[in-house]
């Protein structure tokens, strides 16, 4: 129970960090607002899911970033709207200090956080949590990414 409360608290820590972080990103001539940078591969084609997933849309990924990322999700007309990052709840009842989630990205702005526990899925089978960095309203996440 400690450990669950523990894992809890740094969840909770590290969303309220993000929430006031502005974030950029640094891949040189890369508009990653329309355009994954080139080592970011699309994770459908790296892993058996659709190219499209609902609620948070077409995902690329570093493969050497796994399992945090950054995953970045498009929506369906291929605007970056979210970068997310999947932290192992294991790191987090370990105690794991998680530091300097979204250096890589600065100059993207964040219009809110969502913290959502996943059992497993292909590619990050392990229990882990979605730090989702929405560069999107809360309306225009809930209208868009169906």
């Amino acid at each position: 129970m400690v450990k669950t409360r523990s894992a809890l608290a740094v969840a909770i820590a590290l969303l309220l960090m993000l929430s006031f972080t502005s974030l950029a990103f640094a891949a040189g001539k890369t508009n990653i607002g329309k355009t994954p940078p080139p080592n970011f591969k699309k994770v459908s084609t790296l892993v058996k899911l659709p190219d499209y997933l609902p609620g948070m849309g077409t995902l690329y990924v570093d493969p050497t970033t796994l399992p945090y990322g950054p995953f970045l999700g498009y929506d369906k007309k291929g605007v970056l709207v979210n970068v997310i990052y999947m932290v192992p709840l294991k790191d987090l009842t370990d105690h794991k200090a998680i530091s300097d989630l979204g250096k890589e990205l600065p100059g993207l702005k964040v219009n809110h956080v969502d913290l959502e526990f996943n059992p497993g899925h292909p590619g990050v089978e392990e229990p882990h949590y979605h730090v989702t960095l929405w560069l999107i309203s809360h309306a225009e996440e809930m209208k868009m990414m169906k």
